[in-house]
């Protein structure tokens, strides 16, 4: 005789909403993943020691163990704030951060006497003070979530953002190099001690204002004039926007020196103009122009210098690094030479010699880092880089509304095209741009740019993933742009 078989009980017998149930599942997901990755930066931490002291300190795991409490308080805030937000964005993002810190902690180890190196204080240094603008990022990222409770509420203020984000592009420029120069590139603030780089804010306002933007113009730019090569070029009034942009882009890499931010600056607009419009022929334009002008701007250095000197330089050294090995091109040389030297597996965590690569704490900290953990260990790094931003578009287009999809398809695009544009240069694919690794360089201003970044992308995919009986996306603030549900079969319209 069988026994009665127990009907599974039901949201409804238990009290619990599917929804609820649904956020806890992918909270939970979040800090088993987040306990993953700072078990792996401790184990990194660890290593470290044993190659750099020949022992592992009692200390070891405190650096881990204070970005772990860190990261922790923004787990929470994220299962207050955005329980729906996708839940593998703050693990891959702290497991960077981690790694990060920890390269910087072994990049003092390898600076300090050796006599001073067992007893060297956890927060001293590029990695302590990496720790604590680690801190001081993330805390920013969750007063970000706290006061935007809906991404689309940022179209209120398109147009502010897009003139603070151009006060910023320019305030470097036209400021004397004593107080904006570093390594050649007018991109600093910098007073007394302190610096600050605003082109990593900038681009979050120029993204939000070019999304609002987009969103309104869309249908005018998806027009066709006529069909070449199976291709529908745009109307010749409608690329006004287009070659301003290119201008402003011109513009600071004429009086900034940097091709970097050009790019990152010209690329994100011109890709969210696709997002927009879903037209190839925006990305052949801007592949164009953007190469027309550094084209330009080579030859104009090589024949008048001036503004343009810098360029001409930078390219020269990445078409024949080897032509000044002891000058000119010695830090791209010694950056070849630092990924040469790892090999596939590395010579492990500590095992390198950071300290013979110039400026690996910032610019070339992949090329450091890759001498460490080798091809192997580098791929998995940009792997993280590639889930970070497959997740970034996967939300865009999860997401409702249209402004969402630009602004999350943007900051997606233009993280995984700033990882390009340093690994590009440290690998002599294109020429060295003297951007930041996101989230593992040195540098306040790099850092908290690209954790309110995430602090977007987190509100975003809370927004579409959210069932709209929790106050999903038909929830509309006011005051906020039209939801445009742009190739959907049907659309609910509510009274």
């Amino acid at each position: 005789m069988t026994a009665a078989a127990v009907p599974a009980a039901s949201p409804a017998s238990t009290g619990e909403q599917p929804g609820v149930r649904l956020a806890r599942s992918r909270r939970n997901a979040e800090l088993s993943l987040l306990l993953l990755a700072m078990v792996l930066v401790a184990a990194y931490a660890a290593t470290v020691e044993a190659n750099v002291l020949d022992t592992v300190t009692t200390d070891f795991w405190v650096p881990a163990a204070t970005l772990g409490l860190v990261f922790l308080g923004l787990h929470l805030v994220i299962r207050w704030l955005a329980p729906f937000a996708d839940p593998a964005l703050l693990p891959a993002v702290a497991l960077l951060n981690g790694i990060g810190v920890g390269f910087l902690r072994r990049y003092d180890l390898a600076q300090a006497a050796p006599e001073e190196r067992e007893h060297l204080a956890i927060f001293a240094g590029t990695g302590g003070r990496q720790l604590a603008w680690t801190l001081g990022a993330v805390v920013l990222a969750a007063g970000l979530l706290a006061i935007m409770r809906d991404h689309r509420s940022l179209s209120r203020y398109a147009y502010t953002l897009g003139l603070a984000g151009i006060v910023l592009v320019m305030i470097p420029a036209v400021l004397p190099a004593r107080f904006s120069e570093i390594n050649n590139a007018k991109l600093w603030i910098r007073i007394g001690g302190f610096s600050i780089q605003p082109g990593e804010f900038a681009k979050l306002a120029l993204l939000a204002f070019f999304a609002y933007y987009l969103v309104r113009k869309r249908e005018v730019l998806s027009l066709a004039s006529r069909r070449l090569l199976g291709v529908d070029f745009p109307r010749g009034r409608d690329l006004g926007p287009v070659l301003v942009v290119w201008l402003i882009s011109l513009l600071v890499l004429v009086f900034e020196k940097d091709l970097g931010t050009s790019l990152l600056y010209f690329g994100m607009f011109v890709v969210t103009l696709y997002i927009a419009t879903e037209r190839v022929s925006w990305l052949l334009i801007g592949l164009v122009l953007f190469f027309g002008g550094a084209y330009l701007a080579y030859v104009l250095g090589s024949t008048v210098g001036g503004p343009f000197a810098n360029f001409y330089l930078r390219a020269e050294i990445w078409l024949d690094p080897f032509g000044d090995p002891y000058d000119k091109g010695y830090q791209l040389v010694q950056g070849l030479l630092t990924l040469g030297s790892g090999g596939l597996f590395g010579a492990g965590p500590g095992g390198g010699q950071p300290t013979l690569l110039p400026e690996v704490q910032t610019d070339f900290i992949f090329a450091g880092i890759g001498e460490e953990i080798g091809l192997f260990g580098l791929s998995a790094l940009l792997v993280v880089y590639l889930l970070i931003v497959e997740r970034g578009l996967r939300a865009a287009l999860a997401v409702r509304d249209s402004f969402g999809k630009l602004l999350a398809g943007g900051l997606a695009f233009t993280l995984g095209l700033q990882v390009f544009v340093i690994v590009g240069g440290i690998s002599k694919l294109i020429p060295l741009t003297g951007q930041t690794t996101p989230f593992l360089s040195a540098g306040g201003s790099s850092l908290m740019a690209n954790w309110l970044l995430i602090a977007v992308l987190l509100r975003v995919s809370d927004g579409a993933r959210r069932p709209v009986a929790a106050g999903g996306p038909a929830a509309r603030p006011a005051g906020g742009p039209p939801e445009q549900l742009h190739g959907a079969p049907t659309e609910v319209i509510r009274p």
